[in-house]
């Protein structure tokens, strides 16, 4: 199992500040699994409004995060860097569940399983833990979809 830091990172999808939501990749074993780890800072751009009192991450969020590492697992799983005429898009979210809030000074650590593929379909099992302890699951659907240069 192998590591990616930022820079690797960023060959592999197309997410940049203030949206890219994934830090590390902490391993990945191509076309089975990933884990992900996404520090939350207090500077996020979003807890400026969400909310001003009492800072939460939003789930829409979260789930961005899962979808990012799964973006991740399915371009080394497909053994190719991110390119050009293609991206991968998130199509589905089913059984979402937020089990707790992620604040300020969590490490998110997101564990992304892949279930299946099928043509340009990718079906994910994702869950997202904070210390151990699940704070949100969902299982994700992306296609890679071609468009013109």
């Amino acid at each position: 199992m192998e590591s990616l830091d930022i820079n690797r990172i960023l060959e592999f999808i197309p997410h940049r500040y203030p949206f890219l939501l994934v830090d590390r990749i902490m391993q990945y074993s191509p076309g089975e699994s990933l884990t992900a780890l996404k520090n939350v800072s207090v500077n996020e751009p979003f807890f400026v409004g969400h909310f001003p009192n009492r800072p939460v991450m939003p789930g829409v969020l979260i789930i961005e995060a899962m979808a990012q590492a799964t973006g991740v697992l399915a371009i080394v799983t497909a053994d190719r860097k991110l390119q050009g005429n293609s991206l991968f898009y998130l199509v589905g979210v089913n059984d979402a569940r937020f089990k707790q809030p992620v604040i300020p000074g969590d490490q998110l650590m997101i564990e992304v399983k892949l279930l299946r593929t099928k043509r340009s379909m990718w079906k994910f099992d994702c869950s997202v833990s904070v210390d151990g302890k699940v704070v949100a699951s969902a299982e994700l659907m992306c296609v890679e979809k071609e468009f013109d240069s």
